[in-house]
């Protein structure tokens, strides 16, 4: 980085300004400065008053050409800025206001254009606006610049420059100018001098010197940097001994000339050296070596070629320097005195340079960036140009071959990028299996899987042109790299799905049977009917009700009848003569349907029953029968070949005649008996088959739409399904069995399924084929494309393509071209000419000694014929040398046979030899027979080609080799199976060395580069439980309950199966299912035969009437069961119930009133209020036959309504929910949960349903509802990708990598996600083969002590295992690195250096780079480059030489990852007044630079005022104090007033009063001791009073108001009352230290 220093004379004033692109700099832009940068300013000669002109405005006229006119305004101004009168500036001064001008026509605007360079460097102004002083106000946190840029008018056809008044026609021109802000001046910071160095010298007196160097060097104006050398001297208490002290003497050479020919024609004195004594000033001579040649013109500037060279030939030249002897004073001396035998090298041979020359640019390349994205960075573009010849002899290295600039920054101009986003194919079928457990996989058949699944589906990344334009979820696109798509989160893969499954049927009860009933009651034919009974379906699931069994069940019967008359009697019985006897009673005949509902009359085809019927009031003497009782169950259910059903019925006496009266029927007249389901016992029903597929319907309209989930229209078809006749217990019969009335339906219409077409994607674009040219034998190369289902074919629609991956060859590449070398016949030795030793000009004699020899070099085709050199850079390989080092035989050299063949090999590891003799004289010459100069035996290893394979580093994870398909390309995924464990292969990598422990390739030892084991990966186990227990009881013994069964934990998982249920206490995983159940509440009932006849005793002939006993049979028998054999023990009914078995029991005498049974009791109200009550009744059958007998009983009972007693309520009760039960094929998903229905009484016990129904009770529970079983869903993984490319081309440490991405989580106990979703396996090791660049070495002189030398560094050929410093590089063949020579020729490989002489004043080594900062603003950086810099020191040796030394040099360079730093003064302790103060930098380097300078605290400490009073002196405090010994006695304003001796203290002591000590010194009198370092000081060393003075001041206070207090109490009885007391002053009090003394 540098800088230039300006002055400027016409106001004193000096500005730094920094070089043009030598750093970043930070701009601010202000607002223009308040003079125009269009504006003229005219001083006049008083220097008080000026002209100032605007802006010219726009060229007017009429038409447009030359006859415009232009103004401005003008006016005057005083230096200040305020304008005035035009007659204080002087009118022969004012400028033009007016003037022509060519007015711009339309079509011109076209022809000339504004050409705006870009904003130059900010540079320091020195003064605000028009202020002609300096600036001096402090700079807080920038100051003000100016930046400037040029500004032409130029053609817009060739953009040649006019001037600037065509374009000021048609625009204003832009402004050239700006302010700016720059930074404040920084100023140069430096570290800390280094310690001093040892003395020069080690007797006497010498120097020694410390440096330091740069830190920040000096930006924007700030302070240059200190001496970074500080020198003093130094001697020693050794006297040197004599002759030491004498000067040393050093030879000391020159650089070395540039390479020059030895013959050049247009110089006189070519390449002559002379010997040239000089004589200084100080006495002392020189050797110079004048060589004179003429200027070379070598244009380095001019390195483009257009035609490109065909061969390249190179010269050898010579190169001199000067050679000097130095003495240690820096003196010349006589060169005699430095040289001995030999004389110094001051020639040598060279080749003569050539700087690289690079053929012109090749077009910028397109731009990177082609459309505008969210993305604000610009795109780049490209050029490059090729070497035409490479650098030889130190000529000018290679510029850069390849340019690279931003194009397109803002991009508004582009079209918008193309949007790419994720697509989806169609959802696979739904499947179950995937959310089985493995147990539950064996054991399931998965034809009838059902339930909750899980589909899935394919995800591709397509572009999408125009995000505005609207496209469907089925638009095909063709498919692109998933990586496009990165951006996105991509859409799920996975998702539940469901398949129905054929529902559980929940139904009813069977109805009783019905009557014989025609099969068509509207149209009765025949004599034959059936007889029904009817269930109904309670719940039915969403899938269609398929499995549900038949609903209705028939018995064939005879007579059948649709409508029967149903007669009741109305009223009693009218005798139709007496008040007894025969008489009639009224009917009432209804025609009633089979579900006895009343009918029209005309329904009933039979007659119409009479209106009345005979009937009998018995009279007095009449015997009594009392009516039939119900029909008892019948015996039978229905009817067989030995068997039928009977019932009986009974009726008893309830009154015995008397005399005349109507006997009493026989006793078999009192049981009727009759015949009961004569139907016979087979039970016949429809059996209806699942219903068949939907299939086209011939005679519907082909026409015909419909809509089927609203997604499209597709024809409507039938499904047929069987209907056959079945009988129960025996199989199909003939459908004439069975009533048609309830045939089911066979057909019935439904949406055909529509039909879809495959749809596929297209093809991707092709894979790209290789850019470049392949070589001659390579493998072809091949590209492949892609594409993907995104909906299958179904319902016979067009089927998918079977081709969706397709590979090719690519198109026939262009063969690399095979270009060669060709070197030429090495020219003779040149070495340097005996004239240019001599210094003499002609040929001279004829030269030997070291030379150099070249060859030429040219390019060669396939077919020998001449290519251009690039041809070869390019394609040939590694440049042969050219130049090598020779001898051309001197008289006395040594003469040498050339040297045999190697030996043969022994083996490998051995070495083999090849030997030379010395020839003629040699062999007697005493330096040629010495071997270490001229060897005679050379020895090599044999070359080896055994190698050893070394496996290196840890196994890589198991693999397991899945099947690939082809196809599976980026972006498009397949989520097939994924195998996740089983056998696979873990690889190792192979290091393979040579016998030599190099790494070569590793095809050497194994084919592949791994050693591969077979390993395995334990495959998950999935928790396991048993099989179902069996049904628990029924939780209610009486009405609803639930039952369960439960499964328990047998295998708890393993290797990442799926997890067991949660666990009960004793760590057992339970599951358990909840039916519902119904326990029969009395499931034994007492069954009661009729009453026996009442036995009443009667004596001798007495009527038997009156109070008699009767009997009757009970039985305890399961409900629904009949017949003798039914009857078990009397235990298991309830006792509580049991009827009687016997009565007492009443037959009415002759004369007694008869009654009928009493009726049944009347129904409470539900409510059963208190006062309420129920009612029974009965009628009178006989009347009593005379008065004197006992007249009728009571014909109506009541009894008070009581809760729980004869009043009950009834009310639905419900169990609990079932759990959720699934169909007997799913896994998980829909379900149904179900309760059963009770009818409850008030106290608690469950009744017969049918009672809540005859109250006409409303159920109002839901019994059965929907419900959800979650899925345990396991993780769903994608494919493994691909493997990545090895993260390292070369070496052990190269990794390939393949990842997995979760679809789908897991879900309640489904197996879950593993933890390794990437892999990684080492890449088989390859040598990794670099150049190496040694560090410099020291700087060495060629031939001398001192003087100018080179400092080099090689370039060699290494390999080592990318692992570095772990593994060292070992050095190889220079062959497998590549070209080594152009390699070379873009480093430096030497640098010119310095090595001083004895005595000579000379710069340090550079100083490391300092550490990266940053220009910032309170802290802030605007900048993302930093700087870095770096120093050279002046060392002085002899101070006799300080006029001869260099300058101190830095330098500075950008550097990333700066830091702001900020500068802080830090000062030390207070010591004798004095204390350190220096800077530091925030990152705790001590530096000298970078604060403030007006802030620098104060590094000395003075007392204001002087301390002039006796024994006083400064105190650290800053306040006179006095010395020890001595008391301070202050002033009333704190000051020092003088210093008293302090009582007791020792003439040889001195009172401390800085610390008032109080500690016991060892003497002979402890109290003396005590007193002596006694001190009274009321003001402290801030010049405050001590806090002890306001106590004792406020306590004598005190003390005085007692006092007076006092008094007053005790001279108050003596003073008189009426006198008040004389008025008192003011007590003042007032304390000085000397009172207390």
């Amino acid at each position: 980085m540098g800088w230039t220093m300006t002055l400027k004379d016409d106001f004193g004033f000096i500005a730094w300004t920094r070089k043009a692109g030598s750093s970043l700099s930070l701009f601010v832009l202000l607002s223009l400065f308040s003079i125009s940068l269009q504006s003229d300013i005219v001083f006049p000669k008083d220097h008080h008053f000026s002209w100032k002109a605007g802006q010219w405005g726009q060229c007017v006229g009429d038409e447009c050409g030359s006859g415009g006119l232009q103004t401005r305004t003008i006016w005057c101004v005083h230096t200040e800025g305020w304008t005035t009168h035009h007659s204080h500036c002087q009118h022969v001064d004012k400028p033009e206001s007016q003037r022509h001008c060519f007015k711009v026509c339309d079509w011109h605007q076209n022809l000339f254009v504004w050409d705006v360079s870009e904003w130059g460097g900010c540079v320091l102004v020195p003064f605000f606006s028009n202020e002609h002083k300096l600036r001096t106000a402090e700079c807080i946190t920038a100051q003000h610049g100016i930046q400037r840029r040029q500004v032409h008018c130029v053609r817009t056809s060739n953009r040649t420059t006019v001037t600037l008044r065509i374009c000021e026609f048609f625009s204003q021109k832009p402004p050239v100018e700006q302010a700016c802000l720059i930074p404040c001046p920084q100023d140069c910071v430096v570290s800390d001098f280094t310690p001093w160095s040892s003395c020069s010298r080690t007797c006497g007196a010498g120097l020694q010197h410390r440096t330091r160097h740069v830190l920040a060097t000096p930006m924007y104006g700030g302070a240059i940097c200190p001496n970074l050398t500080e020198t003093r001297t130094c001697s020693s208490l050794l006297e040197c001994p004599a002759g030491v002290g004498e000067h040393q003497y050093s030879l000391k050479v020159g650089a070395w000339s540039e390479c020059r020919l030895p013959h050049q024609k247009d110089a006189l004195l070519s390449g002559r050296t002379t010997v040239d004594f000089l004589t200084g000033s100080n006495g002392s001579n020189a050797v110079t070596l004048h060589t004179q040649a003429a200027h070379q013109h070598r244009h380095h500037h001019n390195r483009h070629v257009h035609r490109f060279p065909v061969s390249w030939d190179l010269e050898v030249g010579y190169q001199t320097r000067q050679v000097r002897c130095t003495r240690s004073d820096g003196k010349n001396a006589m060169l005699s005195l430095c040289t001995k035998d030999d004389s110094p090298l001051t020639f040598k041979a060279c080749v003569m340079p050539k700087d690289c020359q690079t053929s012109d640019w090749s077009p910028w390349s397109p731009c990177s960036k082609t459309c505008r994205s969210t993305d604000l960075s610009p795109g780049y573009r490209l050029r490059s140009r090729i070497m035409t010849q490479i650098t030889v002899g130190g000529g000018q290295r290679c510029p850069a071959l390849e340019e690279k600039e931003a194009c397109n920054i803002i991009g508004d101009l582009l079209p918008n990028c193309p949007r790419y986003v994720w697509r989806t194919t169609d959802w696979d079928d739904c499947r179950v299996l995937p959310l089985l457990s493995q147990q539950d996989r064996r054991l399931a058949n998965i034809s009838i899987l059902c339930g909750t699944g899980i589909q899935s589906r394919k995800t591709y990344c397509v572009q999408v042109p125009d995000p505005s334009a609207p496209h469907h979820r089925k638009e095909v696109s063709r498919p692109v790299n998933a990586i496009l798509c990165t951006g996105e989160e991509p859409p799920s893969a996975v998702q539940p799905c469901s398949i129905l499954c054929p529902h559980n049927c929940l139904l009813s009860q069977w109805s009783p049977w019905g009557g014989c009933l025609h099969d068509n009651c509207k149209e009765p034919q025949g004599k034959k009917g059936s007889r029904q009974r009817r269930r109904e379906l309670l719940w039915e699931s969403s899938a269609p009700p398929e499995t549900c069994p038949h609903l209705v069940e028939f018995i064939p019967c005879e007579d059948p009848a649709c409508y029967l008359w149903q007669v009741k009697q109305e009223g009693r019985c009218i005798p139709t003569k007496n008040s007894c006897g025969p008489g009639k009673a009224a009917l009432n005949a209804t025609c009633v349907g089979a579900e006895d509902v009343n009918v029209p009359i005309a329904h009933c085809a039979h007659v119409r029953p009479p209106t009345e019927a005979a009937c009998e009031v018995a009279c007095p003497a009449d015997c009594v029968v009392a009516s039939w009782s119900s029909w008892s169950p019948c015996s039978h259910s229905c009817a067989t070949r030995t068997a039928e059903g009977r019932q009986s019925r009974t009726r008893t006496v309830l009154a015995v005649p008397g005399k005349g009266g109507k006997e009493c029927p026989a006793a078999p007249a009192l049981e009727e008996w009759r015949v009961c389901n004569e139907h016979p016992c087979a039970v016949f029903y429809w059996d209806a088959s699942a219903w068949g597929p939907c299939i086209e319907d011939a005679p519907t309209d082909p026409n015909g739409t419909s809509s089927w989930n609203g997604t499209s229209a597709c024809a409507m078809g039938v499904q047929i399904r069987t209907v056959s006749c079945m009988k129960m217990n025996v199989g199909a019969v003939t459908n004439k069995r069975c009533s048609d009335s309830a045939h089911p339906e066979t057909v019935r219409p439904c949406l055909l399924p529509c039909k879809k077409d495959c749809i596929v994607t297209p093809f991707s674009e092709w894979t790209a084929c290789p850019s470049t040219c392949v070589p001659e034998n390579a493998t072809a190369a091949s590209q492949s494309r892609y594409r993907t289902i995104i909906q299958r074919s179904a319902n016979g629609g067009q089927e998918c393509p079977d081709t969706l991956y397709e590979e090719r060859e690519c198109e026939s590449l262009p063969v690399c071209p095979v270009y060669r070398w060709r070197t030429h016949k090495w020219h003779s030795c040149s070495p340097v000419p005996d004239s240019v030793r001599r210094g003499l000009s002609g040929p001279g004699e004829e030269a030997c000694g070291n030379g150099l020899e070249t060859r030429g070099l040219s390019c060669v085709g396939e077919s020998d014929e001449s290519a251009n050199m690039t041809e070869c850079l390019r394609w040939a390989g590694p440049l042969p040398p050219q130049i090598r080092e020779c001898r051309v035989a001197c008289k006395d050299d040594c003469a040498l046979t050339a040297w045999s063949k190697f030996s043969e090999c022994a083996g490998c590891g051995g070495s083999r030899r090849r030997h030379r003799a010395l020839a003629g004289r040699s062999k007697k010459k005493e330096h040629c027979l010495n071997k270490e100069l001229y060897p005679l035996e050379e020895t090599e290893t044999c070359p080896c080609v055994e190698f050893l394979s070394q496996p290196y580093g840890n196994w890589s994870a198991c693999i397991l080799h899945g099947p690939s398909a082809p196809g599976l390309l980026q972006g498009w995924t397949s989520h097939r199976e994924v195998k996740e464990c089983g056998r696979g292969l873990r690889y190792k990598a192979v290091a393979c060395v040579n016998q030599r422990g190099h790494l070569v390739k590793p095809t050497h030892c194994t084919d592949s580069g791994y050693v591969e084991e077979v390993c395995h990966v334990p495959c998950p186990l999935d928790c396991k439980l048993s099989d179902w227990s069996a049904w628990s009881a029924c939780s209610a013994s009486c009405g609803s309950g639930l039952k369960t069964r439960s499964k328990w934990l047998r295998e708890k998982s393993f290797n990442g199966g799926r997890p067991c249920p949660k666990l009960d206490l004793k760590n057992q995983a339970q599951v358990y299912e909840a039916a519902p159940c119904y326990s029969e509440c009395g499931q034994y009932e007492w069954r009661i035969e009729p009453w026996s006849i009442c036995t009443i005793s009667a004596v001798d002939d007495m009527p038997a009437c009156g109070e008699g006993v009767q009997s009757r049979k009970i039985r305890c028998v399961k409900q629904g069961t009949s017949g003798e054999n039914s009857t078990l023990e009397d235990s298991l009914c309830d006792q509580d119930e049991m009827p009687p078995r016997a009565q007492v029991c009443f037959v009415a005498c002759p004369q007694d009133c008869v009654m009928a049974p009493w009726g049944p009791w009347s129904n409470c109200p539900p409510q059963c209020h208190n006062g309420t009550a129920r009612n029974r009744s009965r009628r009178v059958l006989r009347l009593p036959s005379s008065s004197g007998s006992a007249a009728c009983p009571e014909r109506v009972q009541s009894e008070a309504c009581v809760l729980n007693s004869t009043c009950f309520s009834y009310q639905h009760g419900v169990s609990d929910w079932s759990t959720c039960r699934l169909s007997e094929s799913a896994a998980c998903g829909q379900g149904s949960r179900s309760r059963l229905v009770d009818c409850v009484r008030n106290d608690g016990k469950i009744v017969d349903l049918r009672k809540c129904e005859q109250l006409g009770l409303l159920n109002k529970w839901k019994l059965s509802e929907s419900c959800v079983v979650d899925c345990p869903v396991n993780c769903i993984l994608s494919e493994w990708s691909s493997w990545a490319e090895c993260s390292h081309t070369c070496g052990n440490q190269g990794q390939s990598v393949r990842s997995r991405r979760i679809l789908h989580e897991a879900h309640e106990e489904g197996r879950p996600c593993p933890l390794q979703l990437t892999q990684t396996k080492p890449c088989p090791i390859r040598p990794c083969y670099t150049w190496l660049l040694s560090d410099w070495s020291p700087c060495t002189v060629e031939g001398a002590e001192c003087g100018e030398g080179l400092r080099r560094r090689s370039l060699s050929c290494v390999v080592h295992t990318g692992s570095w410093p772990e593994s060292p590089p070992q050095p190889v063949d220079k062959e497998l690195c590549g070209d080594k020579l152009r390699q070379q020729i873009q480093q430096e490989m030497e640098q010119p250096c310095f090595v001083p002489c004895p005595g000579d004043c000379h710069l340090t080594v550079w100083s490391s780079w300092s550490s990266c900062q940053l220009t910032c603003v309170e802290g802030r950086s605007f900048e993302t480059t930093g700087r870095q810099a770096r120093s050279r020191a002046v060392i002085i040796q002899v101070m006799e030489n300080q006029g001869s030394c260099p300058h101190q040099v830095f330098e500075t360079q950008p550097c990333k990852g700066g830091k702001c730093h900020s500068y802080e003064w830090r000062t030390g302790g207070w010591s004798n007044n004095e204390r350190l103060v220096w800077c530091q930098r925030s990152d705790g380097v001590n530096v000298t630079g970078g604060c403030f300078p007006q802030k620098r605290p104060t590094p000395v400490r003075h007392c204001h005022p002087l301390c002039s009073k006796p024994f006083s002196h400064c105190t650290p405090s800053g306040v006179c104090g006095c010395e020890k010994g001595y008391t301070e006695v202050m002033t009333t304003h704190g000051f020092l007033d003088y210093c008293t001796r302090t009582p007791g203290v020792d003439n040889n002591k001195k009172a401390d009063v800085k610390t008032n000590s109080g500690r016991l010194k060892p003497g002979p009198s402890q109290a003396r001791d005590l007193f002596s370092e006694w001190t009274l000081r009321p003001v402290g060393p801030d010049g405050r009073v001590k806090l002890w003075v306001y106590a004792v001041t406020a306590v004598g206070f005190i003390l005085i108001l007692f006092v007076i207090a006092f008094s007053f109490l005790v001279c108050k009885p003596f003073q008189s009352t009426k006198t008040s007391p004389p008025t008192q002053k003011p007590l003042t009090l007032a304390y000085d230290g000397d009172n207390d003394m």
